[in-house]
């Protein structure tokens, strides 16, 4: 009598989309913390070459504008040209940018290297290419996904801080220069190997798409650029696109414009030494993941519009107790408002772009890049505004209070959100 042997079971093959959204998540690491250099060499600038606050926060302003107002071209080229060769060229621009800065001796060329080269790289790597890489290769855990890369952008900056500002200190500003321009190139091999624009383009359907599914199947790629002014031109007659955009241009404002750009020279006029700062700003990221990463989760089980007005009414009024908080040392109570504004700091995205998906369908990531826009052009006023009130006053207090109430009218517009009664495009249940 022959034993029949069942064949052993097979171990379950780790889905593409998980190395896809790895090197993505790196990616946006990196684009975001390139972008934070500027920030911390404020002081070193204006120390050696003369310049005003107001005329290196001018060319930080022209990096956060760019760095928005590129994001929704860079997600319709990525439709015509694929992500990885868009995202590659972004890191190449960076590398230029950052590494042409030492050989600067005019603030004109600050501008031309941090303001336009290495805002035209970080705008291509911005939030809509999270929009595109689980829009694409994610049904399940879509939110958490969506989570998981945006703590990367918004995080990216805020980790990189502490050693951008020892290396500064040690060395002088070219040294962590010179390091943005060899991570960028270093980050090109990692998303030319990983990377693929779709999963049909492997043989695979999006993670946790039904069999029957179109999710993640090529679709014929349309003209890049003229798709994203058409698709702006629609949603522009959509009161919903107004609401997200004028709310997101606040968080834009209340984050990377102010706190993202001032907070470390903030603190250093109250007496604090600027690595202290920066490694305050660096907790801050550190319980940004925490809290985007569940604001993601939360996504997928929660109304998107009242997690947003929960978000702005808690940020602004940690604005407005922030001004008593700074002092020489970091205080138990400044601790207590670095965790607080961690959880919080870009916990706006999940909800955003799940929003801009049930009212846009297969345009969200576009639509998402221009809503993101706005928020560039909040934070590009605020990094301006702020060196200006900075410069005329000789304090930040004003632009803090400022931006609370402006998180109190976020919210409000946040509210007055409409639900679709029907999504705009049909999507698989999450599984």
């Amino acid at each position: 009598m022959t034993d029949v042997l069942e064949p052993a079971p097979t171990r379950p093959r780790l889905h593409r989309a998980w190395p896809v959204a790895g090197a993505a998540f790196v990616a946006l690491l990196g684009a975001a913390a390139f972008r934070s250099v500027p920030s911390v060499l404020l002081d070193p600038l204006h120390d050696e070459f003369g310049w005003s606050h107001a005329t290196i926060g001018a060319a930080v302003s022209i990096n956060m504008l760019l760095y928005g107002l590129m994001a929704p071209f860079a997600a319709a080229m990525m439709d015509r040209f694929g992500i990885r060769r868009v995202v590659s060229i972004a890191l190449l621009f960076v590398a230029a940018g950052s590494g042409l800065t030492v050989f600067m001796t005019e603030a004109w060329q600050l501008v031309l290297c941090w303001g336009l080269l290495v805002g035209l790289g970080v705008g291509s790597i911005a939030m809509p290419f999270v929009a595109t890489i689980t829009g694409r290769w994610f049904v399940a855990r879509r939110g958490l996904v969506t989570g998981v890369l945006t703590a990367a952008g918004a995080t990216g900056q805020l980790i990189f801080l502490p050693l951008v500002a020892a290396l500064a200190s040690a060395h002088g500003w070219r040294v962590p220069a010179l390091v943005v321009a060899a991570t960028a190139l270093a980050v090109v091999p990692l998303v030319v190997f990983f990377i693929r624009d779709y999963p049909s383009d492997v043989g695979l359907r999006a993670y946790g798409a039904a069999p029957d599914s179109m999710e993640g199947v090529r679709v014929a790629p349309a003209p890049g650029a003229f798709r994203a002014l058409r698709v702006l031109r629609t949603a522009v007659a959509t009161p919903t696109f107004w609401l997200l955009a004028g709310g997101f241009a606040i968080c834009g404002a209340s984050t990377n414009g102010l706190v993202g750009t001032h907070f470390v020279t903030a603190a250093h006029d109250h007496g604090m030494p600027a690595t202290t700062a920066a490694s305050l700003l660096a907790v801050v990221g550190i319980f940004d993941v925490a809290g985007t990463i569940f604001s993601g989760w939360l996504t997928d089980r929660v109304d998107a519009r009242l997690l947003l007005v929960a978000y702005y009414t808690l940020r602004g009024l940690s604005l407005m107790v922030l001004p008593a908080l700074f002092a020489p040392n970091a205080e138990p109570s400044m601790l207590v408002f670095i965790v607080f504004y961690g959880l919080d700091w870009i916990a706006t995205v999940p909800p955003t772009v799940a929003l801009c998906r049930e009212w846009f369908g297969t345009d969200a990531p576009i639509v998402f890049g221009w809503v993101f826009a706005s928020h560039q052009i909040g934070a590009a006023l605020a990094a301006a505004g702020a060196g200006v009130i900075r410069d005329l006053q000789g304090s930040y207090d004003l632009a803090w209070y400022v931006a609370g109430g402006l998180c109190a009218i976020a919210a409000l517009m946040s509210a007055a959100i409409r639900r679709r009664s029907e999504p705009a495009s049909a999507q698989p249940s999450m599984v």
